[in-house]
C-alpha cells in the first residue's frame, strides 16, 4: 500500500462516494488508487471549475462531501470562483491538490511551481499540505472532518506525489462527525420574544437548515403568533418551497427596492445568517438594508441549530401548533401566444415541472421572474449562486444531478453565465444525468445593461464589453457538440411543449429560450 492507496481507502472510509476530477502528472498515483476501487464514483470534469462547482452542488444536495481532485496550483486556481460560491454557501467540499514531490520543490523555477496553500487560503477553512506517506492518511481524515464541520466548509488538503508513490501503513480511522453547536441560549430566546412581543413590525431572516421544511414550519408558527414577516437573503444556498410549504419573502437585488422592502421593520431576528447589506457598495446609498433604527438580533449563528432555536422561539412566544398558513399549489400554463419572456417560462417551469425537482439557478437577471414564477409550484429544492460569482449553474446541476439522481435537476442559467461553464455539458453527457437546462438567451450580460442606467452612465450601454451577440452563441450546436439533447425556442408555446418533453425523458436535455 502506497500513500495514493492509504488516501483513497480512508476517504470511503469516511463516507465520500463521488470525486469531481480534472487531475494531471502529480495526482496519478492517486489516479491509480481511485481506479483499483469502485466505492467512489469518478466524474472526468473539462474545466476545474466544473469540478468545483459540481463539488459544491453535490454538497448542497448530499449533505455530505464530495472530492475534487486538482492539478497543483494552476488547476486550483482554475476553480477557485466556484469554490467561492462554495464557501459563501457553506457546502462540504473537500479538495485534493497534487503537488510536486517534496525534492522538486527546491526547483522554484519549474513551470507549474507555485503557491498553492496561497492560493487556497482565501476560499478554504482548513488548509494543509501533507508531510509523507505516513501522515497523509490521517490528514485525509482530517480534511473530510474540517469539510463537515457545521454549517459546512471548504478544506483543501494537498499531497505532494512523493507523499502518493511513497510506501505507507494503513488507512486512518474516520473521525466523528462534528456536531451541530446547540441552538442560542435561553435567554437570548426569551430576549427575542420580548422583542417580537413588543413590535409587530418585525422580521426573520433565514438561512441554512431554517429554510428547509421543518425550520420554515418553525418560522411560519412564529408568524402566526407574532405577525413576524419570514424573509431570505437575495443570494441563497438552499431552500425548500413550493406547495404545502411554508413561503418566505426574498429581499429583492437592486438596494432601493430592498431599502423599501424592509423599510417598515422594527426588530430583525437573524437566524443562520448576517446583517443583510448591498450586493455592491454605491455613492449615494448605505450599504447596510435594514432602516435606521431597526434592531437587529441574532437568534442563531450560521454554524448553530437554527431550527431548533426557532422551534424553541416558538414555544416561547405561544406559538400554535401548526403554521397558520402553508403555500398553495397554484399553477397554469402560459398561454401559446405570449411573448417568450422570463416571467413566462418561470410560469411554464412551474406548471410543468414534477415533485421533488431541484432548481438550480444562475441565471442572473432573469431568474428573479423565474424565481417567484415557481413559488407556488409542486415541491422542490431552489439552489442558487450563494457566492454570486457566475459560472456555476450547470456545474452545480451536474453535481446535485450526482447526488440525487431520483430527482429530476432543472437548470437555469444565463447565456454569459452558462458560457463560462460550458464544459459541463459533456460532463452531464458522459454521466447520463438526468438533468433540463434551460438558457435564457438574451446575448447579453443584461444584468450589466440595467447597472449602467442605474449609475447615469448614459442611455446606450457599450456593446463591445456587454453585449454577446456577435456572433450569438448557438446553444443548439454547442450542446450537440457535447453530446446533449437540444432545441431552441422562440415562442411561449414552444418552449412549454418542449419543457414538458424533457420533463417526460431522462437524460440531459438543454433548451434554448431566445428572450
Amino acid at each position: 500500500m502506497n500513500g495514493a492507496d492509504s488516501v483513497v481507502q480512508t476517504l470511503v472510509d469516511c463516507g465520500v462516494e463521488a470525486c469531481f476530477a480534472n487531475p494531471g502528472t502529480s495526482e496519478i498515483h492517486l489516479v491509480a488508487s481511485l481506479n483499483k476501487q469502485k466505492t467512489i464514483r469518478g466524474v472526468l470534469c473539462l474545466h476545474e471549475g466544473v469540478a468545483t462547482g459540481a463539488a459544491d452542488g453535490y454538497g448542497r444536495m448530499a449533505e455530505k462531501p464530495a472530492m475534487t481532485l486538482l492539478h497543483l496550483g494552476p488547476g486550483l486556481a482554475n476553480g477557485l470562483a466556484n469554490l467561492h460560491n462554495a464557501r459563501r454557501a457553506a457546502s462540504p467540499v473537500v479538495n485534493i491538490i497534487g503537488g510536486h514531490a517534496s525534492h522538486h520543490n527546491r526547483y522554484a523555477h519549474a513551470a507549474l511551481n507555485s503557491d498553492i496553500e496561497g492560493f487556497a487560503r482565501p476560499v478554504s477553512a482548513w488548509t494543509l499540505s501533507t508531510a509523507s506517506a505516513l501522515t497523509a492518511p490521517g490528514d485525509a481524515a482530517r480534511a473530510v472532518e474540517a469539510a463537515q464541520r457545521p454549517p459546512g466548509q471548504v478544506a483543501t488538503l494537498i499531497v505532494p506525489a512523493d507523499a502518493a508513490w511513497t510506501e505507507a501503513v494503513r488507512p486512518a480511522k474516520p473521525l466523528p462527525r462534528p456536531p451541530m453547536a446547540s441552538s442560542t441560549a435561553v435567554d437570548a430566546v426569551d430576549a427575542v420574544a420580548a422583542a417580537l412581543r413588543r413590535s409587530p413590525r418585525s422580521g426573520l431572516l433565514l438561512r441554512g437548515q431554517a429554510l428547509q421544511e421543518q425550520g420554515l414550519a418553525a418560522a411560519g408558527r412564529i408568524a402566526a403568533k407574532t405577525g413576524a414577516r419570514i424573509l431570505y437573503d437575495t443570494l441563497f444556498p438552499r431552500m425548500q418551497r413550493g406547495a404545502g410549504r411554508v413561503r418566505a419573502d426574498r429581499i429583492p437585488y437592486f438596494p432601493e427596492a430592498a431599502m423599501e422592502f424592509m423599510a417598515d421593520l422594527e426588530v430583525l431576528v437573524l437566524v443562520g445568517t448576517n446583517p443583510p447589506v448591498s450586493l455592491f457598495g454605491s455613492p449615494d446609498k448605505p450599504s447596510l438594508l435594514a432602516p435606521e433604527g431597526c434592531r437587529i438580533i441574532c437568534l442563531a449563528r450560521e454554524y448553530e441549530d437554527g431550527v431548533g432555536a426557532l422551534e424553541g422561539l416558538a414555544e416561547a412566544v405561544g406559538a400554535p401548533a401548526s403554521p397558520g398558513a402553508v403555500t398553495e399549489l397554484a399553477v397554469s400554463a402560459p398561454s401559446d401566444d405570449a411573448t417568450l419572456a422570463a416571467a413566462t417560462i418561470g410560469q411554464a417551469i412551474a406548471y410543468h415541472m414534477p415533485e421533488q425537482a431541484i432548481i438550480v439557478d444562475d441565471s442572473g437577471s432573469s431568474g428573479f421572474a423565474s424565481h417567484g414564477g415557481t413559488a407556488t409550484a409542486r415541491p422542490h429544492d431552489y439552489l442558487f449562486v450563494a457566492g454570486g460569482s457566475i459560472g456555476w449553474g450547470l456545474a452545480a446541476a451536474a453535481g446535485a444531478a450526482v447526488a440525487r439522481p431520483d430527482r429530476k435537476v432543472v437548470c437555469l442559467t444565463g447565456d454569459g453565465s452558462g458560457a463560462m461553464a460550458m464544459q459541463a455539458l459533456w460532463t452531464q453527457a458522459r454521466e447520463r444525468l438526468d438533468t433540463v437546462t434551460v438558457v435564457y438567451s438574451n446575448r447579453a450580460y443584461a444584468i450589466l445593461d440595467v447597472e449602467w442606467a442605474r449609475a447615469g452612465l448614459g442611455n446606450s450601454a457599450p456593446a463591445s464589453y456587454f453585449g454577446l451577440d456577435g456572433p450569438a452563441i448557438d446553444w443548439v450546436g454547442l450542446a450537440g457538440a457535447m453530446g446533449v439533447e437540444a432545441s431552441r425556442a422562440e415562442s411561449t408555446g414552444a418552449f412549454s411543449d418542449q419543457f414538458a418533453a424533457a420533463i417526460r425523458t431522462r437524460g440531459p436535455r438543454l433548451i434554448e429560450a431566445v428572450i
